[in-house]
């Protein structure tokens, strides 16, 4: 058996990629509304922020800050893909998975990065966003539905909105 090496960092922020087992189905996108209420039941467990996301058809990516004294985040996975799985009816799955007791609709394993800097963060925040026209879903990522890019949008107008406001709202230079 594989060893797995994974790095916990407490309070560390990591890109994720969690993928189906059956790379074909869609079943990610059909149960998107089940699947986003598991991770926030998660959050409700244990804390994390959300810091960018996407969710396709047979895989999703996400970026996750942890608080200051957790490092946990393979509990966090484990639970969110039993409680997603166990809401879908029993899936067509070999032996092997039967016997181990999983029901064939999670990959077995994720993969994670740890997200060291700023520069770093906001290159895996534009692959988020971007993913959808990677794999051919849309051709902007404001057409997907399933993206944090909604949200991100969002705040970079009203951040942009309050430095105008901040920067119109300056006193005017005294005449001396």
């Amino acid at each position: 058996m594989t060893a797995y090496r994974r790095l916990y960092i407490p309070g560390g922020t990591y890109f994720f990629t969690v993928t189906a087992q059956d790379r074909e189905h869609q079943d990610l996108i059909v149960h998107a509304a089940w699947l986003k209420a598991c991770i926030r039941a998660e959050q409700q467990i244990a804390p994390f922020a959300v810091l960018a996301a996407v969710l396709l058809p047979d895989h999703l990516h996400m970026i996750w800050r942890l608080p200051d004294n957790d490092a946990d985040y393979s509990g966090r996975w484990r639970r969110i893909k039993t409680r997603f799985s166990r809401a879908l009816h029993p899936y067509a799955v070999r032996r092997s998975i039967y016997r181990k007791g999983e029901r064939g609709i999670w990959q077995r394993r994720f993969w994670e990065h740890v997200v060291r800097d700023e520069r770093e963060l906001s290159a895996c925040i534009h692959y988020i966003h971007m993913n959808p026209i990677k794999h051919g879903h849309v051709t902007t990522p404001d057409a997907w539905e399933h993206t944090t890019f909604h949200a991100w949008q969002s705040r970079q107008i009203a951040w942009h909105s309050a430095c105008r406001h901040t920067h119109n709202s300056r006193p005017a230079p005294s005449a001396s």
